[in-house]
């Protein structure tokens, strides 16, 4: 290398380029690492110098020269690359790689508009200090390679058009905790704080991006998802478009309920007209969704909800698909349909259904959600009644045409609205659950808008975070980390701000989590069970009670203190009735493991005390956090030991924890040979979580007969899926071909980031 190359400096000064300097950078950035060579990334590096290159460029030549030698058999470089770029950024922050006090440092992004003036008003100097004390900034060296690109794409506070970063992760970790433990009592909000900062800086909490990126900066609404119910009528479709566009331009992902919406050909004021049918509308709706791009990267993105029966499913169930022409297709939202045990008696009886405008048979859609046995009493009598216009199609025929689009858009989703108001911690009679979110994990109750300034409405909000299996030795210290996260969670509802007056009384009243998992295959792997043969079922049972188990006894406690959330009357745990006793009784028959924790003096509690929240939990997807703790995705089977995230700076490589001691312990997607195990597994799960789980389907075209999946298989997949209990099914995935080192890109460009936690 010819050591008089130059360097331009950061101040546009010139010097001849330290190649000992460089040396010293990568030697400290290998410490401790397996199987990394220094010499390796400087030769990688230096073929790419030229004279007069910038310092920075310098920099993140290294970094991307030590991020492009990760793999299976070199996992450690993806670690190498991660303290690179640590110190580049700190560089890029402060000027230097020590970082400043926390003081001074809130003190200068107070003065510069990028951080809450609340922070200077809510606590001291002395105070500054001590939580000073708590932050351990080589917490920053346990980073991959993919969390610090992920951290500063997304989560850091920065200028997004000229590229300055403002801040490092432990400054956001411990500001987090600054933030939302801020009105609670001086004598041991400090002490709440460090254990928050600890347990989220070490990766036993994960925490979705709204919160990540906007916790402790002026902009408050951090909820991840939000759900919006349409009536039929033009002032409630129009309160929907306007409530999307606020809540989208706000970065949150949108479920719309539009299954109220009469069918083409209805009669519109007693006949004086015949009504235009939702396609018009749902453009409406894709029009507002699309209208506002989120933090400038891209659209916003929904999910939109309507039942089988509806009259026009025929053409709804098509809005996705490729063929067809603009005006019969709404491409870029996704699709909820709802099904009920009706609907399937009908598929496995070789039987028909009836298709309905729901403005034709008064009463049928609000039985669908709210009351099964007079749901079908209602649908069988209209059936009868010559007068009702309908439309009948053969069971076997619709539920092909919904499993043939699920299949070949990957998009069309499911939502059991049975199982999701059975088996619900409402009460269907007052509040039913008639949609779900973009992600399908939330079920919430909502009510039609009659005007976006109203709150006569309700929009359903809920705020997630997510437990960490791999980080957990013991699940006794699930109690702590769920009274950790139930406290900060519950404390942001009243720290954000609300666009709109019926999500805010919704929020204040109802005061919904949804807490979830991450690294659950890592989970699997380390004790040395699968998904696929039935192993995993007891470990998978005696960790979700416990997660649940200790998120209400968390909720109690803050009712206790704090009392209970307004609407709790609403709940069925106000009449003492808990998700294990209302689960799918088919799960006894594939795990017979007993419940190992005090239900019924938890059940006497909440009785007596009251929750402070009406749901406590949820399983999403987490395409996002995963990374930041370098965990595998939610409840997932990786698709191979080197998985490839996709993001706006290029290709991410992540190797799956602790590959080398347990590659064998890890089932891969693709290895797995049908989806039976893991359905079963999602059910045992959702006998526990009282919100609804992000639940995929995965098929491999070259294992089955002609390289084609029969439709059979996809029918029985989803009748096991509604005999375990699933409340919803998210996506359909197909392998394509592709090299399996492509890892986890499931999720089209447009997906909403603020669900993925």
């Amino acid at each position: 290398m010819n050591q008089q190359l130059t360097v331009t400096k950061r101040n546009g000064t010139k010097e001849n380029i330290d190649l000992d300097k460089i040396h010293r950078v990568i030697d400290w950035a290998a410490e401790g690492l397996d199987n990394v060579s220094v010499s390796q990334v400087e030769l990688k590096s230096h073929i790419q110098f030229y004279d007069g290159m910038k310092t920075s460029d310098i920099h993140e030549t290294i970094i991307k020269s030590a991020a492009d030698l990760i793999s299976e058999e070199t996992p450690d470089y993806q670690y190498l690359a991660a303290r690179l770029a640590i110190f580049h950024l700190r560089k890029k922050a402060y000027g230097q790689f020590e970082a400043p006090s926390l003081l001074n440092h809130v003190t200068k992004l107070v003065e510069m508009g990028k951080y809450d003036q609340h922070l200077l008003q809510d606590y001291s100097a002395e105070e500054f200090g001590i939580l000073d004390s708590f932050i351990d900034h080589n917490r920053d060296m346990n980073f991959s390679y993919a969390a610090v690109k992920q951290l500063e794409g997304k989560y850091f506070v920065q200028n997004r058009v000229s590229g300055e970063i403002f801040e490092s992760a432990q400054f956001l970790y411990i500001l987090i905790a600054t933030c939302l433990f801020a009105k609670y009592p001086k004598e041991n909000r400090l002490d709440y704080i460090k254990r928050f900062y600890d347990a989220a800086s070490l990766f036993k909490i994960s925490l979705p991006t709204p919160i990540m990126a906007g916790v402790r900066t002026p902009t408050r609404q951090f909820s991840s998802c939000v759900l919006i119910e349409c009536d039929d009528s033009l002032d409630s479709i129009n309160a929907t478009a306007s409530s999307i566009v606020r809540y989208v331009s706000q970065r949150a992902g949108i479920g719309i309920n539009a299954g109220r919406i009469r069918a083409l050909g209805s009669e519109i004021r007693g006949g004086e007209a015949f009504h235009t049918g939702c396609i018009p509308f749902y453009k409406y709706f894709q029009t507002a969704v699309k209208c506002c791009s989120q933090g400038g990267v891209r659209g916003g993105a929904a999910t939109l909800f309507y039942p089988i029966w509806h009259g026009e499913v025929e053409s709804l169930l098509v809005l996705k698909n490729n063929r067809g022409v603009e005006e019969n297709r709404v491409r870029h939202m996704d699709y909820g349909v709802q099904i009920n045990k009706l609907m399937y008696a009908r598929l496995i009886k070789g039987a028909n259904i009836s298709l309905f405008s729901p403005s034709d048979v008064p009463g049928l859609y609000d039985a669908f959600f709210a009351d099964q046995d007079e749901f079908e009493r209602l649908y069988v009598q209209y059936e009868q009644d010559t007068s009702v216009k309908r439309k009948t199609i053969k069971a076997i025929d619709l539920f092909s045409l919904l499993m043939q689009e699920r299949a070949s858009t990957g998009r069309i989703y499911i939502q059991n609205v049975d199982h999701c108001n059975t088996h619900s911690p409402f009460d269907p009679a007052v509040a039913p659950i008639r949609q779900s979110n973009l992600c399908l994990e939330i079920a919430l109750p909502t009510k039609p808008l009659r005007n976006v300034e109203d709150d006569s409405g309700e929009i359903a909000l809920c705020t997630l975070s997510a437990f960490n299996l791999g980080a957990i030795d013991s699940l006794d210290e699930l109690e702590e980390l769920a009274e950790l996260t139930v406290r900060a969670l519950d404390a942001l509802l009243d720290y954000q701000d609300y666009p709109l007056p019926a999500a805010r009384k919704s929020t204040m009243n109802r005061r919904t989590l949804g807490v979830g998992v991450i690294n659950y295959a890592y989970y699997l792997a380390k004790n040395g069970v699968k998904y696929s043969d039935g192993s995993a079922n007891g470990l998978t049972h005696k960790t979700f009670e416990a997660i649940q188990f200790y998120l209400l006894k968390a909720s109690v406690n803050l009712a206790k203190e704090q009392g209970a959330c307004p609407l709790f009357n609403e709940t069925t745990y106000s009449k003492g009735i808990l998700p294990i006793d209302t689960y799918k009784s088919d799960l006894d028959k594939i795990c017979d493991e007993p419940l190992h924790l005090d239900w019924e003096t938890l059940r006497s509690d909440i009785q007596t005390h009251g929750l402070r929240n009406s749901t406590l939990s949820a399983l999403m997807p987490s395409e996002t956090s995963s990374q930041i703790s370098n965990a595998t995705n939610g409840i997932e089977p990786p698709r191979g030991f080197v998985s490839v995230k996709a993001s706006k700076d290029g290709i991410l490589k992540q190797v799956v924890p602790d590959f080398h001691s347990l590659k064998d312990s890890y089932e891969l997607l693709w290895n797995i040979g049908s989806n039976d195990g893991y359905i079963q597994l999602v059910g045992i799960m959702q006998k526990f979580v009282d919100q609804a789980i992000s639940a995929n389907t995965n098929y491999d075209p070259s294992s089955q007969p002609n390289g084609k999946v029969p439709m059979k298989l996809l029918l029985k997949d989803l009748l096991s899926a509604y005999k375990m209990g699933l409340k919803t099914l998210y996506y359909h995935n197909t392998r394509d071909g592709a090299s399996d080192a492509q890892g986890d890109i499931t999720a089209p460009a447009d997906d909403c980031e603020s669900c993925k936690i």
